[in-house]
C-alpha cells in the first residue's frame, strides 16, 4: 500500500509540475474561464484529461511516435477554431448578451472538453505518465494521479480566468481570448512547444 501511495504522489507531482511549467493548456483554460463558469469547465477538462491520461498510460509509445506535424496541425486547427468562434461572437454579438451565469452547463462543458481533448497530444503531462508506467508504476495509479494533477491545473487556471472576469470588461476579455487562441494556433502550426 505504501508503494502505491508513494507512486501516486510521485505521478501527481511529476505531471503537475510538467504541466504547470509553460504549458499552453493554462492559457486555454484561463481564456475559457473568462467566458464560462468554473464547474462546467472543470468537468469538461476532467473528462478530457481523464481520456488523454488513459491514452498516455495505455498507448504512450504510440502517442510519442506520432508525427509532430500531425499533432501540430490538429492543435493549430483546434485553437484556430476556438479563435474563430470567439471572434464571430465578438464581431456579431447577439442582440441579447448572455452572462457567464446564463450559459448552459452543457455548452461550457463541451467547449472545455473539445478545447482540451483535441489539441496537444504527447504533451509533458502525458509523457510523464507514460514514462512512469514504462518505469514500472501501476497504470491505474499513474492514470488517476495524472488526471487529478491536470484537473488541479484546470481549477487553478480557471480561478485565474474568473479573477480576470471580475476586473476586466467582457469585450476586453473576448478580444484577449481571441488573441490568445490565435497566438496558440500560430505556435502550434509552427511546431513550437510552449
Amino acid at each position: 500500500m505504501r508503494r502505491v501511495v508513494a507512486t501516486f504522489f510521485l505521478a501527481y507531482s511529476t505531471v503537475l509540475i510538467a504541466e504547470l511549467l509553460g504549458d499552453k493548456t493554462l492559457y486555454t483554460l484561463g481564456a475559457l474561464a473568462t467566458r464560462f463558469r468554473l464547474l462546467p469547465i472543470a468537468a469538461g477538462a476532467a473528462l478530457a484529461f481523464s481520456l488523454k491520461m488513459a491514452a498516455a498510460v495505455l498507448l504512450g509509445r504510440v502517442i510519442t511516435s506520432l508525427p509532430p506535424h500531425l499533432i501540430s496541425t490538429i492543435s493549430g486547427l483546434t485553437f484556430l477554431g476556438m479563435a474563430g468562434g470567439m471572434l464571430y461572437r465578438l464581431l456579431w454579438p447577439r442582440a441579447q448578451t448572455v452572462s457567464v451565469e446564463q450559459v448552459r452547463f452543457g455548452t461550457a462543458f463541451l467547449t472545455a472538453f473539445l478545447a482540451l481533448f483535441l489539441p496537444e497530444w504527447g504533451d509533458p503531462g502525458q509523457l510523464a505518465a507514460a514514462l512512469l508506467v514504462a518505469q514500472g508504476a501501476p497504470p491505474v495509479t499513474a492514470w488517476l494521479a495524472g488526471t487529478l494533477a491536470m484537473t488541479t491545473k484546470a481549477v487553478l487556471a480557471g480561478a485565474l480566468g474568473m479573477g480576470l472576469r471580475r476586473w476586466l470588461p467582457q469585450r476586453a476579455m473576448r478580444i484577449a481570448s481571441v488573441l490568445v487562441f490565435l497566438g496558440l494556433s500560430l505556435l502550434a502550426f509552427s511546431g513550437v512547444e510552449v
